[in-house]
Order: structure tokens, then sequence, then C-alpha cells
């Protein structure tokens, strides 16, 4: 499993509308493709204006074979329902290990 990993800023007032849309757009439009897992938000409160998404892909192959074009119309569409000022802050991938648990 590999786990996308984006942190966003944007002014505090608009965060929850930042959500709403994101789960409307975004993760309908991710959940539709082969190896998506989940997706979370995370809020963070100390800081009203950012906010961290947490996506889990089964493997990276998958994740990176969604076409550019296709994100980039989502983007798009998210843009253009959002009609706000945000910025993406940082973006990373983490690989997940899982070890057997022992007694």
């Amino acid at each position: 499993m590999v786990i996308e990993w984006l942190k966003f800023r944007m002014a505090p007032e608009n965060r929850e509308r930042y959500v709403e849309l994101d789960s409307e757009i975004w993760t309908a439009a991710l959940s539709q493709y082969p190896g998506f897992v989940s997706k979370e938000v995370w809020i963070d409160p100390h800081e009203a204006g950012e906010l961290i998404l947490v996506i889990r892909w089964a493997t990276r192959e998958q994740w990176k074979a969604i076409p550019e074009a296709d994100l980039a119309r989502v983007t798009e569409r998210f843009d253009a329902a959002f009609g706000l000022p945000y910025e993406m802050v940082e973006s990373t991938e983490f690989q997940v290990r899982r070890f057997p648990v022992t007694s």
C-alpha cells in the first residue's frame, strides 16, 4: 500500500467548504480508479487554515496510472466550484509496511 499525503492551506473560513467540495468532487473521482482504497481529511486544531489529505492506494503503479488529463479535468472542476484561493504547500508519498504483531 502507498499513501499520497497532501497538505493544503486556505483562509480558515473557507476550510469547511473546501472539505465538502473535496469529498464531492475529488474523492468521488478518485474512487472510480483501480487501486483507490480510502481517503481521510486530517484537520489540525491549531492551524484552522490547513488540512491534510491522506489517500491510500493499493499500489503506486495504480495511483500513477491515472491519466494527467483526467487529473487536470478534476482540478478544473474543483477550482471552478470552490472559486476561492488555496494552495498545496506539501506533497509526498509513503510506503506502508506491515509487520506481524508479536506477543
